[in-house]
């Protein structure tokens, strides 16, 4: 992770997976459906309901946790060994360990999503909920101590990363009491897709600035324009929520307005004839016996 890949694609994974995240808790809050249960497409009935039945959010946990931990191993040369053979013998590459953690802690995490929703017989959206949790204290526990040998710039990078990793510990953290909680889900949305953006932005200002020039650490002004791109995320990651919002509501309109046309329309069956047939069956039995009455008075 210590490299501009090494943070770009982490972030990037953080970034669709916010993202797809907005579209869900967009789609559940105009809806007016629960979190938990949101309503499922049509073609989830049918041949494909297997398909649709898979946790694609987990195999791409899974997935992209599993690439990382072997681009992690593979940017080690001579591999990567846990302690040397000096005497006393010292750990070595401990940032690279670190990282190799939290790659792993994905990985699983996936797992756990995928067994939830495929091999369980129902599916445990509080072990899936449990295990993010506490996938990101580990994560928190490892950001504090992975930039206590950190200067200048990048302190300050990954100090604000720490405070997206903390204050999404406690959204996560709440939602195991207050599940389906849609403010909750939209914070937690927003945190998601502001720690990938972060991160393919500290790839960019540690190992390839758009400048050409590297940040200097003991410029004041540097360090406090991190801050300041750090908030021009929080607005543009927030605009992004709202843009998902809004297209979501664009769209659920625009297929209300399809389906009120297509029942307007000629071709379309109507109840009212069958209505109108009921009525008239109805009615029969009364006037056969008034007949009845009229026949029987002298």
């Amino acid at each position: 992770m210590g490299t501009f890949i090494g943070h770009v694609c982490p972030g990037l994974f953080l970034l669709v997976y916010g993202l797809c995240q907005a579209v869900m808790v967009s789609r559940a809050v105009i809806t007016s459906s629960s979190l938990l249960h949101p309503i499922a497409p049509t073609r989830q009935q049918g041949r494909w309901a297997r398909l649709w039945r898979i946790s694609y959010g987990g195999w791409l946990k899974l997935v992209t946790g599993t690439l990382l931990v072997a681009y992690e191993i593979s940017c080690v040369k001579g591999g990567l060994v846990l302690m040397n053979r000096e005497l006393p013998p010292r750990f070595m590459y401990p940032k690279q360990w670190q990282h190799l953690t939290m790659f792993i802690l994905l990985a699983l995490n996936g797992c756990v999503d995928i067994a939830s929703r495929n091999l369980l017989p129902r599916r445990c959206q509080v072990l899936e909920q449990a295990a993010l949790v506490l996938t990101f204290y580990v994560l928190l526990l490892l950001l504090v101590t992975h930039s206590q040998d950190s200067a200048g710039v990048e302190l300050q990078v990954h100090s604000l990363l720490i405070l997206v990793v903390l204050l999404l510990t406690l959204v996560l953290t709440a939602e195991l009491w207050a599940p389906a909680t849609a403010r909750l889900e939209l914070i937690q949305t927003l945190l998601f897709l502001l720690m990938g953006s972060w991160l393919m932005q500290a790839g960019f200002i540690l190992f390839r600035p758009i400048t050409g020039y590297p940040w200097q650490d003991d410029d004041i002004s540097d360090i406090m324009f991190v801050t300041t791109f750090f908030c021009w995320h929080v607005m543009a990651d927030a605009l992004c929520l709202l843009a998902v919002y809004g297209l979501c509501s664009f769209c659920h309109r625009s297929q209300g307005s399809k389906l009120t046309r297509s029942k307007e329309a000629p071709g379309y069956p109507s109840t009212s004839g069958g209505l109108y047939k009921l009525l008239q069956e109805m009615e029969q039995p009364d006037g056969e016996d008034q007949a009845l009455l009229a026949n029987s008075t002298p």
